[in-house]
């Protein structure tokens, strides 16, 4: 049976490898795809990535594409979100749905002018912040967004409280 992703999270041209390693573990915890555009700045056997992600690699499904366009192939665009610093759209807005993708920018620059003009105006979501800060880390914001996604899926697929055992402070 074919892996069916609740989400597609692509980040492309990741530089830190602690980021990705914590990205492999969310998207193994919330049944979405990890798709890592090329370059990447670390090798994917890089320890600090494997630490970050624990032993989450053998249950997360992890693609690398050559390019953002590999990635775009056969994909309906209308599907497809971008957050971006400069959005207009608050990451809340809109109503995701299974399949959806959320496409973010390597650390150091985020998404290109060129990308961004590929994803349509009301799908270029942001994070609200401060004023005068940067941004959030990768890997943080990445998870409020996937997060939100799911939430607005009823956290389909996920265990119930029942399942969860006995808490330390039930």
């Amino acid at each position: 049976m074919d892996f069916q992703p609740k989400f597609n999270l692509v980040i492309v041209a990741p530089e830190i490898p602690q980021n990705t390693g914590n990205l492999i573990r969310l998207c193994a915890n919330v049944g979405a795809r990890l798709n890592l555009v090329d370059p990447l700045g670390f090798q994917l056997n890089d320890p600090k990535l494997r630490r970050a992600g624990l032993d989450y690699g053998d249950v997360a499904d992890v693609i690398v594409c050559k390019s953002i366009d590999e990635y775009f192939k056969g994909v309906n665009m209308e599907t497809v979100y971008g957050a971006v610093t400069a959005g207009t759209v608050s990451y809340t807005l809109p109503k995701y749905n299974l399949g959806d993708t959320i496409i973010f920018g390597s650390e150091s620059t985020g998404l290109s002018s060129s990308l961004v003009e590929k994803i349509i105006p009301e799908n270029r979501i942001y994070i609200p912040m401060i004023p005068a800060n940067r941004s959030i880390n990768l890997a943080n914001a990445a998870a409020i967004i996937v997060y939100e996604m799911w939430r607005q899926l009823d956290f389909i697929g996920a265990a119930s409280r029942s399942n969860l055992g006995q808490s330390y402070f039930s």
